[in-house]
């Protein structure tokens, strides 16, 4: 007899399958209110719809429900319902870094303001498309961090219990909206540092995708100080591999598994640690090469193989899976000696993997 396959980490429990219903019957919800209010909100309702239900990997969801579980909290759909508040806020800064970098794609459908602006060419209305398109994208990401809040507190969840998670609900979405910001600036400013590289890439993804979803569920639970620490020893170093994963992804991955366009980290001009790495190693012909070609919107096939011709030549791709494996490690490590939920133990540790071994 076949054994069967195993469960990925994010399906356990059924978790992704929950969070999508309390995602789909919040939205479902909105859909009534703003359509009373005006027709003209229907699109508004559709492309969220699509955006939030159309994908994504759940993956902070399952890293606070498995922060909760883990210091011992009990399962419920109130929880689970709350929890699926952070995607909200994942929705809410994907729409505005797509904004941001000028993104034609996402999932392998159009972007946000893209869409928008689309809407705005076909109806041969006043004004700029691109424009309306960028404002509509700007009002839709902050709708969704205003959702994130009206679920989390329409979760059922009793006021005492979101009131002690709150506060590291709120850091959290302070971290990514500075670490966007410290991304923008390094671009704007072509810092090189691997050490500016890494401290965006800590905010702009690391503390929020891993972090702070398990101190959140931690919260939940009312864990007590040392889990809570272990769990940043954990999501630290695990957060900032998934960003450099995401690093390589952005330059050799395969679009059709990614979503987007091949290069687009390059012709956005991102300072990662990927390229901070290329940088420092690679010979004054090299820094010359990455200096004109990053950033241009204009690169194309050749100029994109080039640049990472450059950055495996460099050394600074090995130096990065080098630099994944270890901070992969030294998260696992933060699980060893911890009085955790055993399966709670046993999901953390296939998240790390699903984390950093991702072809998406």
């Amino acid at each position: 007899m076949t054994a069967p396959a195993p469960v990925p980490p994010v399906d356990r429990a059924g978790l992704r399958q929950r969070v999508d219903t309390s995602l789909a019957r919040f939205l479902a919800r909105q859909r009534a209110w703003m359509t009373s209010v005006d027709d003209g909100l229907v699109v508004v309702v559709e492309a969220l719809e699509a955006f939030v239900l159309g994908g994504g990997k759940r993956l902070r969801p399952a890293f606070g429900y498995w922060g909760y579980r883990g210091a011992g909290g009990t399962d419920s759909e109130e929880i689970v319902s709350g929890l699926a508040s952070l995607e909200f806020v994942q929705a809410s800064a994907l729409i505005h870094d797509d904004l941001m970098d000028r993104s034609d794609t996402r999932r392998g459908e159009p972007s946000v303001h893209r869409r928008f602006a689309a809407r705005h060419r076909a109806a041969g209305w006043a004004g700029a498309p691109d424009g309306f398109g960028e404002s509509s994208a700007i009002l839709l990401g902050d709708l969704c961090l205003v959702w994130s809040d009206e679920l989390l507190h329409g979760s059922g969840i009793d006021p005492v219990t979101v009131s002690r998670a709150r506060p590291v609900f709120d850091e959290m979405r302070a971290e990514v909206t500075i670490g966007q910001y410290l991304d923008v600036l390094t671009q704007a400013t072509r810092d090189t540092s691997v050490d500016r590289a890494s401290k965006v890439a800590r905010y702009k993804s690391a503390k929020y995708t891993v972090e702070r979803p398990l101190l959140f569920g931690a919260a939940l639970a009312d864990a007590p100080a040392e889990l809570r620490a272990a769990y940043s020893r954990y999501g630290l170093p695990l957060g900032e591999a998934f960003q450099l994963r995401d690093d390589v992804l952005g330059v050799f991955g395969d679009p059709g598994q990614t979503g987007k366009p091949a290069g687009d980290d390059l012709r956005e001009g991102k300072r990662t640690y990927l390229v901070a790495a290329a940088f420092e190693a690679t010979d004054p012909a090299g820094r010359d090469l990455l200096t004109r070609r990053l950033g241009d919107p204009g690169l194309d096939q050749a100029g994109i193989d080039a640049v990472r011709e450059v950055i495996t030549g460099s050394g600074a791709l090995d130096r990065t899976e080098r630099r994944i494996a270890t901070l992969t490690d030294t998260a696992l490590s933060a699980l060893v000696n911890v009085d955790l939920e055993p399966e709670a133990r046993e999901v953390l540790v296939d998240l790390a993997v699903v984390a950093t071994r991702r072809k998406d």
